[in-house]
């Protein structure tokens, strides 16, 4: 699956207010998963190819150095961008972090107005679960036909749902719902808990529940072809 570079993300409807302030050499640069992450040590815990989003709540109040090193940290780590937003705590990007920022090529993108983190996550999330492809040949169907045509359909399935349709019908009825509306809503608790119609509670330890069976879950080559293994279920495998 082709991952979306940062141009593609930032052309999106969402990202209509972003003003990317520098990076622009690494606009061709896969973007893997948008994140918001307030803390200044985060690059640890990241793989790369992340688009950080921010309200720059802890760099409002970091030392000039500080803030030098979390770009440098950042671009090390492989990091796809820094989203900052410029209402509450910060009016202006620091200009020790933007000279840091222009000298390692890094994209650091800024929204002078106030964005919904929420809405901007799920329409990068979306776009790099299901990427655009030709209305004339869609992809994803391309791929559901093949799978079905080839006879691979059932295999697949139980590669990817096995442990979940050895369950019996209840419980896997639950499941199988709750993994769709996870996986429609990129996996957002609250929606889901919305779409099902039931408490945050009952969506985490169904979430357990399903990590628990199917292993990891967070990879977008994982969400994929568990989507993928639903749809070929409902139509019968």
């Amino acid at each position: 699956m082709a991952l979306p570079t940062l141009r593609q993300v930032l052309e999106l409807p969402a990202f209509a207010g972003a003003e990317l302030l520098s990076g622009q050499g690494r606009l061709e640069a896969p973007i893997t998963w948008v994140h918001v992450a307030e803390v200044l040590d985060v690059a640890r815990l990241l793989s790369g190819g992340e688009l950080l989003l921010s309200t720059g709540l802890e760099l409002a109040r970091a030392a000039p150095e500080t803030r030098v090193a979390y770009v440098r940290s950042l671009a090390e780590a492989g990091v796809g961008g820094l989203g900052l937003e410029l209402v509450q705590w910060l009016k202006e990007v620091p200009p020790e972090m933007l000279q840091a920022a222009r000298l390692l090529d890094f994209p650091l993108l800024v929204f002078r107005q106030e964005v919904r983190f929420a809405e901007l996550t799920r329409a990068a999330h979306a776009r790099i679960l299901r990427p655009e492809v030709d209305e004339e040949e869609p992809l994803l169907e391309g791929l559901l036909e093949a799978l079905a045509e080839t006879g691979r359909a059932n295999r697949f399935v139980e590669r990817h749902l096995g442990a979940l349709l050895r369950l019996p019908p209840r419980p896997q009825s639950t499941l199988l719902a709750t993994l769709e509306a996870l996986l429609a809503c990129q996996f957002n608790i609250a929606e889901a808990a919305r779409r099902l119609g039931v408490r945050r509670q009952s969506v985490y330890y169904r979430l357990e529940q399903l990590r628990g069976m199917l292993g990891e879950l967070e990879s977008p080559e994982r969400r994929l072809g568990l989507w993928l293994a639903l749809e070929l279920r409902k139509r019968g495998g």
